[in-house]
């Protein structure tokens, strides 16, 4: 295996972006988004040895994230992974790889934009029988001093000069229109055209198909999207422990990550293929390991180096190559990235709940993103209401609601709680050593958070 920051690296370099981009769009990698820790690894300086803490060399975590991304964006350049046609109702989350031009004019032929009458010249006006609805075919032309009634969205008739709105007009003894406002020419008419022609780019590629980018394609003419296709994951779940359903009971516990990791990495932008309860058994992960076609392989727990943790033996046993071994931040300490072939990576969470939501945030969710060819989020911070303790060394992610008066850290944030995390919008990424009252302290918003930046597709 070789150290964090090798191979990625180099093949990152020679990346032709424009290529990558006809694939999946190409995201910076961010500045590390907290100051590299002075002397511990920030910027190509080597990390110090913590025997307390691990017996390998940790990542900083800054670090940790940006390798995930390099790591992702070789993959796809590996993989050569081709766009797909998707179905609007199976594109929500997409990212597109053609821009979406317009296949028609929007609207596609002069259309009321009200509820009233279509009127020709000046009144009063003579008001026809029957009106004219949305859907139906082009209705006849109108002549002066004549009216009709007219539906939103329904196509105006030849020669209309304004229409009315229900509200501004009113009809007298002899069924004449007249109207109680002034009409000026071309009154609340939609004219073809006005939105987009036929043939103008409405988007670029590597817009996200939100529901609003769905709508737009849908009016436009659009019955598929053609989309970076979703990163292929499968999930294997580790532990002898583990019960899928009833009370704990013996020494058991349930299962907290196969029900909450699936949804969290559709969140991610993940197409989740399978996911897998394997136990402690070292022959078991490494033929599922090695059985595996999914651009992500996610393991859950196994990553220390107890009598049963089989995921490091299982990578040295298929020869892959180790970017990430164990990373500087807290909850979450000893999590892996693993390339196990150019176009398909491990990321091994830790087996505590709490760990393994800090280690799909820091490695699975920048190289999900990147494989995705999702916008990163822009970072952005908020005051600390409270103090929070922090590791001597390393970083902490701490659960927190977003309220007017910052970022509020919640309780219940130890390796093994959810409680915490499960009321929480973002979790804020404190320094070294702690934070202050009032400090700013940066975010990453959980993927669903209401109060955030962020908008989960499940």
């Amino acid at each position: 295996m070789t150290s964090p920051g090798t191979r990625a690296d180099a093949e990152a370099e020679d990346l032709d972006v424009e290529e990558a981009l006809a694939l999946v769009k190409e995201n910076p990698s961010p500045a590390h988004r907290g100051p590299a820790h002075p002397g511990r690894g920030g910027h190509g300086a080597p990390a110090p040895h913590h025997p307390a803490d691990s017996h390998h060399r940790a990542t900083p975590w800054p670090e940790a994230r940006a390798t995930a991304e390099r790591a992702a964006r070789a993959a796809a350049r590996a993989a050569r992974r081709t766009p797909v046609a998707v179905p609007l109702d199976a594109a929500l989350g997409l990212t597109l790889a053609a821009p979406l031009a317009a296949l028609t004019d929007l609207p596609s032929f002069d259309t009321s934009a009200m509820d009233g009458w279509a009127l020709a010249g000046p009144g009063p006006w003579e008001v026809r029988d029957e009106g004219v609805l949305a859907g139906h075919a082009e209705p006849a032309p109108l002549t002066d001093g004549e009216a009709v009634r007219i539906a939103t969205g329904a196509r105006i008739p030849a020669d209309t000069t304004a229409v009315l709105r229900t509200e501004h007009g009113r009809t007298d003894e002899r069924g004449r229109l007249h109207p109680i406002r002034e009409v000026g020419h071309g009154q609340d008419i939609r004219p073809r055209g006005q939105e987009c022609r036929s043939g103008d780019q409405l988007l670029p590629v590597g817009t996200l198909a939100t529901p609003a980018v769905l709508g737009l394609a849908a009016a436009a003419g659009y019955d598929t999207l053609t989309a970076v296709p979703r990163p292929r994951v499968d999930v294997l779940v580790l532990g002898d422990e583990l019960l899928t359903e009833g009370l704990p009971h013996d020494g058991l516990i349930r299962d907290a990550l196969g029900p909450m990791l699936p949804p969290w990495l559709r969140a991610l932008g993940a197409e989740v293929r399978a996911v897998r309860r394997i136990g402690d058994d070292a022959k078991a992960l490494h033929r599922a390991v090695t059985a595996s076609d999914a651009d992500l392989i996610v393991t859950t727990g196994g990553t220390a180096a107890g009598p049963v943790d089989h995921v490091h033996p299982t990578l040295r046993r298929i020869g892959a190559e180790l970017l990430v071994d164990a990373v500087e931040v807290r909850p979450g300490h000893p999590m892996l990235l693993a390339r196990l072939k150019d176009d398909q990576h491990l990321v091994g969470l830790p087996g505590n709940p709490l760990a393994a939501v800090s280690g799909l945030l820091t490695l699975a969710e920048p190289l999900l993103r990147t494989l995705a060819a999702r916008p990163a989020p822009e970072p952005y911070t908020l005051p600390l209401r409270d103090a929070v303790h922090g590791h001597p060394y390393d970083t902490r992610l701490v659960p927190v609601v977003l309220r007017d008066e910052g970022a509020v850290p919640l309780h219940y944030n130890g390796p093994a709680m959810l409680r915490g995390v499960a009321a929480a919008d973002a979790l804020a990424v404190v320094p070294p050593g702690g934070a202050r009252s009032g400090q700013e302290a940066e975010l990453l918003d959980l993927p669903w958070a209401a109060g955030g930046i962020g908008v989960c597709f499940t």
